[in-house]
């Protein structure tokens, strides 16, 4: 079993790093830093400087407009498992350059299971280290779209 931190892990050490990064960035840049305060909840991946803005279209969807198999998927993420397929959780690469760059290992696939399929499906969810910087594909990785917690 692949072990996944657990999302209230990453939450507050990711948040910090990623104010801690965008604030070095500026100061070295010679710009000028504005710190907000720290929420429970991360800013959306794209509007830190942390995680550069999206290279293709990239939308973003209602957790509650998935399919019922995705909110299993992201629970067993939460979880740290186990998962149903052996590929759960290995890296993905981002070749297809659609999210945000990052460095290897920053992004981990997971299967969301499609009814009926023979094998895996075209189906899923591609987590950051970010707090709720998870993605949905349904398509195979041609078009992702940025999970919305709050709908």
């Amino acid at each position: 079993m692949k072990s996944t931190p657990h999302r209230t892990a990453r939450s507050s050490r990711f948040a910090r790093a990623a104010v801690l990064a965008a604030l070095t960035s500026a100061l070295f840049a010679g710009g000028t830093a504005v710190a907000a305060p720290l929420t429970a909840q991360a800013a959306p991946v794209a509007a830190t400087a942390h995680a550069p803005a999206v290279k293709k279209a990239t939308g973003s969807v209602c957790k509650s407009g998935l399919p019922s198999q995705a909110d299993d998927t992201l629970r067993l993420i939460d979880e740290g498992g186990p998962f149903p397929y052996p590929k759960d959780g290995t890296v993905f690469s981002n070749r297809e350059g659609v999210l945000p760059k990052q460095s290897s290992g920053y992004y981990h696939e997971y299967t969301v299971i499609t009814p009926g399929s023979p094998d895996r499906g075209a189906r899923r969810i591609v987590a950051g280290e970010g707090d709720h910087e998870d993605y949905y594909t349904g398509d195979h990785y041609a078009t992702f779209n940025l999970i919305d917690f709050t709908c």
